[in-house]
């Protein structure tokens, strides 16, 4: 009987959401200027893909934030505690901001899986702003003052600093994951997707761009186009353990050529990266 049951919900789910369908998730993100343009362009993406029961849980964006601040804010303003509290929410996002280890993380994580256990927590590794990190006492401070310094930043400068912001939240994630015994809370490398992206450029391969500095805004380092379509991509490879190839972001600054080079350096790097998940 059981077996005759299981064999009947097979059948339904297949029935109910196709063959080849993807069961979608419940997605509520919280972050910065960094992260907080994700959303909107991985809803439109899903539509160009078999996810079926898809839903925009919420977000909760917060400039300049570290994921404390997310935590600390007004139970009457606090839209992510509230989805977490509900139950509602399957994957949860929150963005790093050179706070590390970060509490925020800790805390949202401890309530997540109190209210659903079998929730997914994604801590997005970002870009430096500022393209480096904050000088040693005593040490030259090389972080960009203007964006088109950007030009003459070294890539294995900025992939030292990434790896050396990246290692301090592998620890916290690390510790959390022990401490509530499974594999729950995942990073997503977009900052090694992007210095990816700024050495093809350097080398004269990525179609379009030039300069480093044409990638950004400011000297903060608030992407353009490319940058955010890349953000993106390599957000929902975490989310959906799906490669993004051939599901565009709707950013009409990007031409077809440059979104299928985004979206195949943002799977090879969430892909080949143990700890966001990906397999």
């Amino acid at each position: 009987m059981i077996r005759f049951l299981a064999v009947c919900l097979t059948a339904s789910l297949s029935c109910a959401f196709g063959a080849d369908a993807v069961p979608g998730k419940r997605v509520f993100y919280t972050g910065h200027s960094f992260h907080m343009f994700v959303p909107g362009m991985i809803e439109a993406m899903v539509k160009t893909t078999d996810i079926q029961g898809h839903k925009l849980a919420g977000q909760q964006g917060i400039g300049g934030s570290k994921v404390i601040q997310h935590w600390d804010l007004a139970d009457d303003k606090n839209v992510a505690k509230k989805a977490l509290i509900g139950g509602e929410v399957d994957v949860f996002t929150m963005a790093s901001h050179l706070l590390s280890p970060d509490e925020g993380i800790t805390n949202f994580v401890k309530l997540g899986l109190e209210h659903n256990p079998n929730m997914r927590f994604l801590v997005q590794a970002s870009w430096y702003p500022f393209d480096l990190s904050a000088p040693e006492p005593g040490q030259p401070d090389r972080r960009i003052k203007d964006n088109t310094q950007r030009d003459n930043v070294k890539i294995a400068d900025l992939q030292a600093a990434i790896d050396g912001w990246r290692t301090k939240i592998e620890a916290q994630v690390a510790g959390l994951n022990q401490q509530h015994g499974k594999t729950c809370v995942f990073i997503v490398p977009v900052g090694d997707a992007v210095v990816k992206l700024r050495a093809m450029v350097v080398a004269g391969e990525f179609p379009g761009i030039t300069k480093q500095s044409a990638l950004f805004r400011d000297p903060i380092g608030h992407g353009q186009g490319h940058i955010m379509a890349l953000a993106a991509y390599c957000n929902f490879a975490a989310i959906y353990r799906m490669s993004p190839v051939g599901h565009t972001a709707p950013e009409r600054s990007i031409n077809a050529e440059q979104h299928a080079i985004l979206q195949q350096i943002a799977w090879d790097t969430v892909s080949k990266y143990p700890q966001a998940g990906v397999k």
